[in-house]
């Protein structure tokens, strides 16, 4: 059940991605280009939160292709979660979500925030950069305007970083 609600999440948080179309906005190829980001980037956070490793590999090759539309840190976020799936190397997670913070991504500033505060991935806690990723949290439109708050974004990057359950 767990699991369909991080799913659940996943899609309605879809709508934060963001697309970058060369032509007319409302061509029929701009259509079909944010389409395609939208299934790569769906068919990766699946592949991710489910925690199939065989579904790694693709999960990668899908974010790869969805970078280049992306303007809000989405694929960014989703590649720091893929490396903390294939066994944590913390500096390329940091990296990862230091891109995507820079490009105001709400998950990832609270997973940094997390790492920081806990400790998650480091040895020593330090709580000087959590509160700044936190102030950093607050300053987004999507906190200005409530919606995800920074507990419920925490609560959401915490259930995402867990480990799944396995497939039978």
């Amino acid at each position: 059940m767990k699991k369909i609600l991080v799913i659940g999440l996943l899609l309605a948080l879809g709508g934060c991605a963001s697309q970058l179309c060369h032509q007319s906005p409302d061509s029929e190829a701009c259509r079909a280009e944010r389409l395609l980001y939208e299934n790569d980037l769906l068919q990766a956070k699946i592949l991710i939160s489910t925690g199939n490793e065989e579904g790694y590999e693709l999960a990668h090759a899908l974010l790869a292709r969805s970078t280049p539309q992306d303007r809000h840190g989405e694929t960014d976020f989703y590649q720091a979660l893929l490396v903390i799936r294939q066994g944590p190397q913390p500096s390329e997670v940091l990296k990862q979500l230091q891109k995507a913070q820079k490009k105001g991504h709400p998950h990832a500033i609270a997973l940094l925030y997390k790492i920081h505060h806990e400790p998650y991935l480091i040895e020593k806690r330090d709580p000087l950069e959590a509160e700044r990723y936190r102030k950093a949290y607050a300053q987004l439109d999507v906190a200005l305007s409530g919606y995800p708050s920074f507990e419920k974004a925490l609560e959401l990057v915490s259930q995402l970083v867990e480990e799944p359950p396995q497939l039978q």
